[in-house]
């Protein structure tokens, strides 16, 4: 074994990574164009009405139709090729798109409340068939979206996000529907800008879901899920010839894209080919992790003035 650092690496995600984003693509843009169509239905349907809750659902769709658009971008610019500024390429930016979109839900959500709150206050007519028409088109449409977007790994947080934003029309046209029923059949105008407020609070409770995880991404934290001691574990007893594994971190880069990095101490004399090899094998097997740097530390770990020999988890 040789007296230098030894380094391996695998990188095999970049070519699965950017093999699905042109399906993605079509996807958001199918969803992106039906969005527009519909937000613009709404915002006639909820001037001629004079209802919020389909004002509202417009104006939500309004921000999905740019987080969709983001979408887009996002998933285009993850199949981009790593360059010389950028060695992982674009993948991130598709987290970055999740987390805008997450944080544009609760600028939304601040709007309805006030609106709501105003309408509460003072109440104004509403012409319940005019309203009931739209939100159930809008309702059929929202489903059909969603439909089309779903599926999408679980871990990608930009479909994730535009999935989120659908979800949140489909609940306003749903709520759209139920205040135009409670309108029609009680004469309860109380109902549109309550039930617009009770949407709103859905969404804030998923937006704030969605927040957390693509920040945690973006903060280099371990994946959900998963424990960097029991991955410790494992890769000290992957092969005979393996004495410590430390110095490990474990990250995502974005959807899907397992990365970790670690120093390896062997057992002299040692195969570093073969413990190499075990190593990556076990990485990728047990914890989907595909990209693998692992660094041979010669005898004792170079970097120990640093903090290498402690149990240091990324």
């Amino acid at each position: 074994m040789s007296t230098h650092h030894n380094h391996q690496h695998d990188h095999p995600h970049t070519h699965e990574h950017a093999g699905s984003g042109d399906g993605r693509s079509r996807k958001l843009v199918f969803a992106l164009v039906l969005t527009i169509l519909m937000m613009v239905a709404e915002v006639i349907g909820g001037a001629w009405s004079g209802s919020l809750a389909l004002l509202a659902d417009a104006g939500h769709m309004m921000v999905d139709s740019l987080a969709l658009l983001l979408a887009v971008v996002g998933a285009w610019m993850a199949t981009r090729p790593a360059d010389a500024r950028r060695s992982y390429g674009y993948g991130r930016m598709e987290v970055l798109v999740g987390f805008v979109n997450a944080l544009s839900q609760f600028v939304l959500v601040g709007w309805i409340i006030y609106e709501a709150v105003l309408r509460l206050l003072h109440p104004g007519a509403i012409l319940s068939g005019v309203m009931l028409v739209v939100a159930v088109i809008g309702l059929l449409v929202n489903l059909l979206v969603l439909r089309t977007l779903h599926g999408h790994a679980h871990d990608d947080v930009n479909l994730a996000g535009a999935s989120l934003h659908v979800l949140g029309d489909l609940l306003g046209s749903l709520a759209a529907v139920l205040a135009a029923l409670a309108i029609r059949w009680f004469g309860w105008l109380w109902a549109d800008p309550v039930l617009s407020m009770l949407v709103s609070l859905l969404i804030l409770n998923s937006a704030w879901r969605l927040l957390r995880q693509s920040a945690h991404i973006l903060l280099e934290g371990v994946p959900d899920g998963m424990d960097s001691a029991e991955v410790e574990a494992s890769l000290r007893g992957a092969d005979a010839s393996i004495r410590d594994i430390h110095h490990l971190h474990v990250w995502q880069l974005a959807s899907g894209s397992r990365m970790a990095t670690l120093h390896a101490e062997l057992h002299e004399p040692a195969d570093s080919a073969k413990a190499l090899q075990a190593i990556k094998q076990m990485l990728l097997e047990r914890f989907d992790i595909q990209h693998v740097t692992v660094q041979v530390d010669p005898g004792e770990c170079l970097d120990q003035p640093r903090g290498c020999a402690g149990h240091n988890h990324g």
